[in-house]
Formats: structure tokens, C-alpha cells, sequence
């Protein structure tokens, strides 16, 4: 078996291409990242890594803009997520400077998407290991958006979604919770997913909102720990309506 994952572009007797598959393991051990699509904003949150004592934790962000109007979280190899979000925002760039307007979400998707593809199909190079999630507001439908990618350059449109550690959990928690909403409710579900894997709460969580108004904005750590306090205050008054003895009629 050993011969079929040393080529990148040889496949296996079963059908697999090992090197993408490899990539994909390398996702399922990055941080988390959840996104989530409301009715007039879009939310992504990540899982980060407490920074060392003497480290500037602003150089170490895991949400960036594309452009103006996109931004993108990812999971995996964030060596190759440097290198794909330069491509990226040339991309936007080149497009306003050729087409004389801002990309489409689904544009820059694509193209992401495409760039990862490639790299299936290439001697001498190997796939990205990073999946990705992008948000962002269309320049002519005005409606917000969330698309995920994956190292196999594949690409979809969520309403929510996760990639990275334990995003089968988070996908499942997703599905049972997610229902339209807009502002701070969505923000909230964002949050309360993380929390399912992230275990010290909210100073390991990156979250940032875009509205079509103000564009990105990143919370600030104290914004986080108010509603991680909200939530969890929320959790605890359930758990005590479920133990309360029922009212005798």
C-alpha cells in the first residue's frame, strides 16, 4: 500500500487519493471553528490556544478579512492558511481593479476552492491542510452568506457549520439548535457551540461578527465573557426548572 500515498496523483485500487485524505486528517486535529448565517448578520467563532505569557496574543488571529465585505476562519495547517488567504485577497483585489466591482462571496469561494483543487493534481506539491469557512455579504443581493471548503477543493453554502476538533459534535449541536435569527441571538448559538468543546470558556475563543452596516468586528474578550455568563446563567436556570418539583394542581 505504501507505493499508492508516496505520488499525490496516483490513486489507490479502492479509489482514494491518500494525500487528501492525510490533509483531511490534519483538519480533524486543527482548532475548531464554527460559522453561523442570521438573518442580517453572520457569526464566526474559533477555538485558539492560550498565548504564552510574554506573547502578543493580537498577532495571533484566526479570523481575517478578505476583503471589505468577506472574511475567513479556518481549521488545519495555519502555515497554508497564510499563503491561501494572500492568494485570496489578491484575488479580490485584481477582481475590483479588472471588473471595477467587489467580489461575490461564491466568487472568491470558488476560487479558494479551485486553488485547492489544484493542489490535488500536481507533482512536487501537496494539498492544503486546511478547511475553511467564509462569510460575507453579496454587493448586489445584500444577504449574508457562509460557505465551507475542504483540502479536496470541494465547496457548499451552510446555514451552520463547523470544521476542525470534534466539529461532528458541534454539527450535531447546530442541527438541533439552529433556527433563523438575527443580532445577538446568533452570535449567542455561535458561542454556545464552541462551548461545547472548548472547556475553559470564553478567554480560548475568538468570535467576530460582520453586519452589512459596519463590516467585520471582532468582540473584545470582555463582550465574550458576558455572554459565555449569559449562557451558562441561562444553563444553570433550565437545569434548575428540570429539578423543581412539579406544581401540585
Amino acid at each position: 500500500m505504501a507505493r499508492y500515498d508516496r505520488a499525490i496523483t496516483v490513486f489507490s485500487p479502492d479509489g482514494h487519493l491518500f494525500q487528501v485524505e492525510y490533509a483531511l486528517e490534519a483538519v480533524r486535529k486543527g482548532n475548531a471553528a464554527v460559522g453561523v448565517r442570521g438573518t442580517d448578520n453572520v457569526v464566526l467563532g474559533v477555538e485558539k490556544k492560550s498565548t504564552a505569557k510574554l506573547q502578543d496574543s493580537r498577532s495571533v488571529r484566526k479570523i481575517v478579512n478578505l476583503d471589505d465585505h468577506i472574511a475567513l476562519a479556518c481549521a488545519g495547517l495555519k502555515a497554508d492558511a497564510r499563503v491561501l488567504i494572500n492568494r485570496a485577497r489578491v484575488e479580490c483585489q485584481s477582481h475590483r481593479l479588472t471588473v471595477e466591482d467587489p467580489v461575490t462571496v461564491e466568487y472568491i469561494t470558488r476560487y479558494i476552492a479551485g486553488l485547492q483543487q489544484k493542489y490535488t493534481q500536481s507533482g512536487g506539491v501537496r494539498p492544503f491542510g486546511l478547511s475553511t469557512l467564509i462569510v460575507g455579504f453579496d454587493p448586489y443581493t445584500h444577504s449574508p452568506s457562509l460557505y465551507q471548503t475542504d483540502p479536496s477543493g470541494t465547496f457548499s453554502a451552510w446555514k451552520a457549520n463547523a470544521t476542525g476538533r470534534n466539529s461532528n459534535s458541534i454539527r450535531e449541536f447546530l442541527e438541533k439548535n439552529y433556527k433563523d435569527t438575527s443580532g445577538q441571538e446568533t452570535v449567542k448559538l455561535a458561542i454556545r457551540a464552541l462551548l461545547e468543546v472548548v472547556e475553559s470558556g470564553g478567554k480560548n475563543i475568538e468570535v467576530a461578527v460582520m453586519t452589512k452596516e459596519q463590516g467585520l468586528r471582532q468582540l473584545e474578550e470582555a463582550e465574550i465573557d458576558a455572554i459565555v455568563a449569559e449562557i451558562e446563567a441561562e444553563k444553570a436556570a433550565a437545569e434548575a426548572a428540570k429539578k423543581a418539583p412539579p406544581k401540585e394542581t
